[in-house]
């Protein structure tokens, strides 16, 4: 079948390994020091390895490909044993909190409960997944409003991204996580500048293409850290 799958130039990529960690499917692979598909059946097509690649060794291409073989690509994993190589900063993981205290007596605890959290390097299934309630934000509204965490963070798994910065279209990504997934809710929180607007409408997309009905809603931030609506 013709479809569409990554492709690696190998004058460009420099051998960082970066996109073999962050395919979560185990299609890529180091040969000879450089980065490779291994083998079509375990590329999803979705490429999280792409804003990964510091030199741009990755697009994509269409041609004939054998189809994407979820059910391969989950014995695959089952019979792997975990390896000590990879980015570890890119490793999924649920995180628990004791008693939900505060980490010191003058601190607001931490409300994050998983980990990443950048939806280019978040995978498309997670355990923590299961039931949740999905925050997608823009990155900086963290940082403009102060009470984020408990009032967007807490309860929620959470994405974040800056589509200017990253110069990637979530939709695709956040389409499979809703399609995938048993997610209860999504929340969007931007910020109040033009360029958010490609967050938002990546998570409208996503809604429409994953073809679920899903609770949403979009808060806007401004500048000055204040909620608009």
């Amino acid at each position: 079948m013709k479809r569409r799958i990554i492709e690696i130039d190998q004058e460009k990529c420099n051998g960082c390994g970066a996109c073999a960690a962050a395919c979560h499917e185990g299609a890529i692979g180091m040969v000879g020091g450089k980065a490779r598909l291994l083998r079509d059946d375990y590329c999803d097509g979705l490429g999280d390895c792409l804003p990964t690649c510091p030199t741009g060794a990755i697009t994509f291409v269409e041609r004939e490909a054998a189809p994407y073989d979820e059910a391969a690509v989950q014995a695959a994993k089952a019979a792997q044993a975990p390896l000590a190589c990879g980015c570890p900063g890119s490793m999924a993981k649920a995180i628990h909190r004791q008693n939900d205290a505060p980490a010191a007596p003058t601190a607001a605890p931490s409300r994050l409960t998983q980990w990443p959290v950048q939806i280019k390097l978040v995978p498309v299934e997670a355990p923590y997944f299961d039931g949740a309630k999905l925050l997608v934000a823009a990155d900086c509204s963290a940082y403009a409003y102060a009470a984020f965490h408990e009032r967007f963070i807490r309860g929620h798994i959470t994405l974040v991204g800056c589509p200017k910065l990253d110069g990637v279209d979530y939709s695709e990504k956040l389409a499979e996580i809703l399609r995938r997934n048993d997610i209860r809710e999504l929340t969007v929180v931007r910020m109040e500048v033009p360029c958010c607007g490609g967050l938002e409408n990546a998570a409208k997309r996503a809604l429409q293409v994953s073809g679920k009905f899903i609770p949403w809603q979009v808060v806007t931030v401004s500048t000055d850290g204040r909620i608009l609506d």
